[in-house]
């Protein structure tokens, strides 16, 4: 970091324009940026004043070039025995798996994908910087892409399974639904899920994130528009809305809309039909819309932010998922989950995880959720040279050291049988209305609302599961 404050990046690429295009991004968010346009100068840059002080290096990989010992991995070699802690970040125009697990093994922090999202750039320079915690991987749902039904959905906490069956109840219906919950707790998911058990399942499912389109293009990506619009709209676009027409469109952090596309959304959810910046005529769809949001949106309508009728027109179902912290006897079952499908991906090879590394993992926060979860498991898998992950093979967890005191009060809610948790936090039993209402809520979820067959698994009469529901103050969907 140089002496007034501001964070110094080295691009090593010869490239004019994607050097201008980096440097502008990065100074957004207070980056200066310096250029190497190839190995042998960034090296002797090393040596300057602004060398000296840099906080990350991205590197350019030719998407035509390999990264193995013939490519980038000498290179990156070179960089880390000069500054071993210094973070690498690379650059290239492969999205495979393959890619990211060679650049992790070559020494690479982080791995982007051209055409570059200034978003992303500039998520993965903060956690490149903010320390062993943040800086993993992006996200590994956009690495490792996989189409979950709800019986796949992994997690047994009856929080966790209330909201699951609610969705899948949701999922028949054409209604909008609405889903809140933390960065990375996996709302995507969930929304494929409900999509995926929806009538619409043969049909389109599109995809857009709110906050990564600027807002300037933003209507335009959803609503389409005619040739000559405005500047730069050399030729007619149809958008998104008309893409996912007869199936289901999925606008994650929709809060990150502005007034305006507001207002046009609103316009589409009422009518049913889209009418395309510039354009005359109307064109009806059938879209069933499902919105995530890592934020409150009432708080968003009450401070002015998001429009009020809006909001009540996309919650006409709520789904909320709890955050990973929240359902923490969840983990050792999900970490072996995604074990599993990280074993899947090319150069990568099924692995066991001992208790004593589950152990730490139970004992972490995860303040990005299931989405941290998987980028460190990902990491992990592609460094071990064993046959199962243990302690060592997660250092930036470790290296936090133990919580005596939260440690303690986890050694309750880990004695659990099947999601239910027994004992309170002072050690002494729940009553059993508590554990009752918990065990039949784990039974909802887990088929689904299909309440014949929650009262036949359970051992009563449709007659006295209602009659309990309506005892320990249960809704039916929950």
């Amino acid at each position: 970091m140089t002496r007034n404050g501001q964070r110094l990046l080295m691009l090593i690429d010869d490239d004019a324009a994607r050097r201008r295009q980096v440097a502008t991004i990065a100074a957004r968010a207070g980056w200066r940026t310096i250029f190497a346009n190839d190995g042998e100068m960034a090296l002797a840059m090393f040596g300057t004043q602004d060398g000296m002080q840099l906080d990350a290096i991205l590197l350019d990989h030719r998407e035509d070039s390999p990264i193995d010992d013939h490519g980038a991995a000498p290179l990156i070699a070179q960089l880390r025995a000069y500054r071993p802690q210094l973070p690498i970040l690379m650059l290239t125009g492969s999205a495979s798996v393959a890619q990211a697990v060679a650049a992790m093994r070559s020494g690479a922090t982080d791995y982007l994908v051209t055409p570059l999202a200034p978003q992303r750039l500039l998520a993965a320079l903060e956690a490149a910087v903010a320390g062993s915690v943040a800086g993993e991987l992006r996200p590994l749902t956009e690495k490792i892409p996989a189409m979950l039904g709800f019986d796949e959905i992994v997690g047994s906490a009856p929080e966790f399974r209330a909201a699951l069956a609610i969705a899948a109840k949701a999922a028949r219906a054409r209604v909008p639904v609405l889903i809140e919950g933390e960065s990375g707790v996996g709302k995507e998911v969930v929304a494929e899920a409900i999509h995926a058990a929806s009538p619409r399942a043969r049909n389109p499912r599109v995809t857009v994130n709110c906050a990564a389109v600027p807002a300037n293009q933003i209507e335009s990506e959803l609503f389409g528009h005619e040739q000559g619009a405005f500047a730069g709209a050399f030729e007619r676009r149809s958008g998104r809305f008309v893409e996912a027409d007869t199936g289901t469109l999925f606008l994650d952090e929709v809060d990150q809309l502005s007034l305006d596309a507001q207002a046009q959304l609103l316009h589409v959810l009422h009518s049913g039909e889209v009418l395309a910046l510039g354009g005359r005529h109307a064109r009806a769809v059938d879209v069933r819309v499902i919105a995530a949001t890592n934020k409150r949106l009432l708080e968003e309508v009450a401070a002015g932010r998001f429009r009020e009728d809006l909001y009540y027109r996309l919650n006409a179902v709520t789904v909320t998922i709890p955050p990973l912290r929240q359902r923490r006897e969840d983990i050792p079952a999900l970490a072996r989950h995604l074990l599993a499908r990280i074993a899947g991906q090319p150069g990568l090879r099924e692995l066991g995880i001992t208790d004593d590394a589950l152990s730490l993992l139970v004992d972490y926060e995860w303040p990005g959720n299931v989405r941290q979860l998987q980028n460190a498991l990902f990491r992990a898998a592609v460094l071990c040279e064993g046959d199962a992950l243990t302690r060592a093979d997660f250092p930036q967890l470790a290296a936090l050291g133990s919580r005596p005191a939260r440690a303690a009060a986890l050694a309750t809610p880990l004695s659990t049988s099947g999601g239910v948790t027994l004992f309170r936090p002072d050690g002494h039993l729940r009553t059993l209305d508590e554990i009752e209402a918990d065990v039949i809520r784990l039974a909802i979820g887990h088929y689904r609302g299909r309440m014949t067959e929650v009262a036949r698994r359970l051992g009563i009469g449709r007659s006295t599961l209602y009659r309990k529901l309506s005892e320990l103050g249960i809704d039916s969907a929950a």
